[in-house]
């Protein structure tokens, strides 16, 4: 087991984490340190990280079923945080998934990293996911992923 399925933290222990949890501390999302391990002190500020998809799929490539049947849990979430401002989305999935969640039509927003969309009372940022695969791959840049932090930052203040 790795990752989250090993620590029961999202994104603890993976490269995602890394990139995720080192961004929320440098934007003031986060205080403490990360280390790799839900015991590391870390702790979010103003901030709460949800999956649109509670498990971990074969190769990390969730289908449908799997995202509808998780999509009862993102809703819920979405229910018990009445004053909930800014959302990021991490990818393509987690974007759908929280326009569905949200009540709001596909057409409402188009996904693209860097878009920002205002549904009801609360505005979504699109990112691209913090995966090694996109990292690597040049698709997602720690400059590109900062950037939409940024505007997390600026529209909240």
């Amino acid at each position: 087991m790795q990752g989250a399925n090993r620590t029961g933290r999202p994104f603890t222990g993976d490269w995602a984490g890394d990139l995720l949890y080192a961004t929320l501390l440098e934007f003031g999302f986060a205080t403490g340190v990360y280390d790799e391990r839900p015991d590391d002190g870390l702790e979010l500020v103003g901030a709460r990280i949800v999956n649109a998809v509670r498990c971990v799929p074969p190769q990390n490539k969730p289908v449908g079923a799997e995202i509808n049947t998780c999509r009862q849990f993102l809703t819920g979430e979405f229910e018990g945080l009445p004053n909930v401002k800014a959302v990021v989305l991490l990818g393509r999935i987690a974007h759908e998934s929280t326009l569905r969640a949200l009540g709001a039509p596909m057409n409402a927003a188009k996904f693209g990293h860097g878009a920002e969309h205002d549904i009801g009372r609360i505005r979504l940022f699109d990112s691209y996911h913090c995966s090694r695969y996109n990292t690597n791959t040049g698709r997602l840049t720690t400059d590109m992923f900062r950037a939409v932090f940024a505007r997390v930052q600026e529209y909240l203040c």
